[in-house]
């Protein structure tokens, strides 16, 4: 029970992040943005980075929403496919993000 409740919170939380970064807020907390340099940070289109964060940030809520799945049907497949699916869109972003200039002005 307290793994279904702690899946649950975790999942609200990247929803309300997902939401921040769909407005445009909150991208002074993406920790590589963050801690650009200033001149470096007027070269980056930071509506675009937000947008797809938070896709990013619903897909990873999704993934999480599935562990609860697990747990509150004590099913271990879908644990291992939101795990899989949680990996997947980890690799992408961090391939997607750092190839290619996607963000700059």
């Amino acid at each position: 029970m307290t793994g279904l409740l702690l899946d649950i919170v975790i999942m609200i939380a990247f929803i309300v992040y997902g939401i921040a970064l769909w407005q445009g807020k909150g991208a002074s907390l993406l920790s590589g943005y963050n801690t650009m340099p200033i001149e470096k940070k007027m070269r980056i289109n930071e509506r675009a980075l937000c947008k797809f964060m938070a896709k990013i940030m619903f897909a990873l809520s999704f993934c999480v929403g599935l562990f609860a799945v697990s747990e509150l049907l004590e099913e271990d497949v879908y644990f291992i496919v939101g795990l899989a699916l949680f990996i997947v869109v980890l690799v992408f972003t961090l391939i997607y993000v750092n190839t290619g200039n996607r963000f700059k002005k």
